[in-house]
């Protein structure tokens, strides 16, 4: 189990969620301020502190947040509403470039391959701003830039685009079986 340090956030021992938000839950004046991420400076627990971040927002837009067990999920969270599933992928910067910010779409392995989640959840920690984007408008990316200023960006369509996972999905397959079902009976028989 990881532990958090008392009196610094820059340690190099990775936290558990839970310890995080005691953490950052804690009362501390410090920690109540917008930009509270800025002063986390192991990337471990910002992500975490992100995360924490994106709950609390998915439900201010009513919708129910699920997080998959362990570590092995493709996504951070399942975000439903109204019985329709997204997988979003958390991810959140402080780096500016060009007068915009940089943020990391990739994995450890590099850029996300196939169909990994629906939509990324990226949060610019300086401006408190959370931009919702679907995933096909950036695969094989391994970043992103955001000008959250710029009037005509190309991912300004996305800020704070939270309805977006409260839309329902285009698309949907359905299927009937039937006939495949009795060539499977058939085949126990």
């Amino acid at each position: 189990m990881g532990e958090v340090c008392e009196s610094e956030i820059d340690c190099s021992k990775t936290a558990r969620p839970a310890e995080a938000a005691r953490y950052f839950l804690s009362g501390e004046e410090d920690w109540v301020r917008k930009t509270t991420g800025e002063k986390i400076k192991h990337h471990k627990l910002r992500g975490e502190w992100a995360e924490l971040r994106f709950m609390a927002m998915a439900a201010e837009h009513g919708l129910q947040v699920t997080k998959p067990w362990g570590e092995m999920a493709r996504y951070d969270f399942a975000v439903e509403y109204a019985g329709q599933f997204w997988r979003v992928q958390v991810k959140s910067t402080m780096f500016v470039d060009r007068g915009g910010y940089s943020c990391t779409v990739r994995g450890c392995r590099g850029p996300y391959v196939g169909d990994a989640f629906d939509f990324v959840a990226a949060y610019l920690i300086p401006e408190d701003l959370w931009y919702i984007i679907p995933a096909e408008k950036f695969r094989g990316q391994g970043s992103i830039a955001l000008y959250p200023r710029l009037k005509k960006s190309k991912y300004g369509e996305f800020k704070e685009a939270w309805h977006l996972l409260r839309e329902a999905r285009v698309g949907m397959i359905q299927a009937c079986v039937e006939g495949a079902l009795s060539t499977q009976q058939s085949a126990f028989s």
